[in-house]
């Protein structure tokens, strides 16, 4: 099983997440997060005032799934994520060892 991170535009979130939707991805984890990459903060106008943010808002998704999904869901991501503009995002893929359905003790596969 492999972990899936992605962080993504917020205004996207809707495409990726009925993109995932599609190819069978039922369930993630979403966290509001802020980082600081290559856009080094984004300008924000209020009555003509510089509100510059020196951090900028994304949502970072968690997903796991099996081995044999994994590029599925990153190409999906990837498509559905991207502007083409600098911002767009990173996505991770780490190892899972082990994983507990707590309410059944279901382990590893039956879990996702």
């Amino acid at each position: 099983m492999k972990k899936i991170e992605a962080i993504i535009r917020t205004s996207k979130f809707d495409a990726v997440r009925d993109a995932l939707a599609d190819v069978g991805v039922r369930f993630f984890t979403l966290m509001e997060v802020r980082g600081y990459g290559l856009q080094k903060g984004e300008k924000h106008m209020y009555r003509g005032a510089d509100l510059g943010a020196e951090y900028i808002s994304r949502l970072q998704m968690e997903i796991v799934v099996t081995n044999e999904k994994v590029e599925e869901v990153l190409d999906t991501i990837e498509k559905a994520g991207r502007t083409g503009s600098t911002g767009d995002g990173k996505i991770f893929v780490y190892d899972v060892v082990k994983s507990v359905r707590i309410r059944s003790s279901e382990r590893d596969k039956d879990v996702i």
